[in-house]
């Protein structure tokens, strides 16, 4: 059973009411940030990060296979979709993964540490590709999270997937 926590019922570290409409998308994006970085480096990974974010990777670790690159994405309320430009996303880069937070209000982040690799590798639903040809949008890569398919990405989950970084 998951615990619940309630903002300004006790010792919380931050207010997990993550729908609230003071929380945009931009300050949003930076506590997750600073929260993959933390979670990391809590099993032992050492972290370097940059003051620009030029090339679509937010930050840089070195770990036991060496440095690992990472973009870091969430969703609110644990359903949705979230993408990665192509030209900023090499799924060839054995370096580089996506690091998935799901935020349900009350609720500490579920986290998910996802290869780039998996979208070349991987024929669900849930990992996609969309080319946009002849349209303006520039091609992606992208994860389609529903209640249905969030099972299929238990085996990304941090705490099974720190081993293998």
């Amino acid at each position: 059973m998951k615990k619940r926590y309630v903002a300004g019922g006790g010792n919380e570290m931050y207010n997990p009411n993550w729908s609230r409409s003071d929380l945009t998308r931009q300050k949003l994006g930076t506590f997750c940030e600073y929260y993959a970085k933390m979670s990391l480096a809590s099993y032992g990974v050492s972290i370097y990060t940059s003051e620009v974010d030029d090339h679509g990777i937010d930050f840089i670790a070195e770990s036991k296979r060496g440095f690992l690159k990472f973009q870091v994405k969430a969703i609110r309320k644990g359903t949705g979709y979230v993408f990665m430009r192509e030209e900023y996303f090499d799924i060839s880069d054995q370096s580089l993964y996506l690091f998935l937070l799901l935020l349900n209000d009350g609720e500490h982040p579920i986290e998910y540490l996802i290869p780039a690799t998996t979208w070349d590798n991987d024929s669900s639903n849930i990992f996609v590709y969309h080319s946009y040809k002849g349209k303006k949008s520039k091609p992606e890569y992208g994860l389609n999270i529903s209640a249905k398919n969030i099972p299929q990405l238990e085996r990304f989950k941090l705490e099974n997937m720190i081993t293998a970084i």
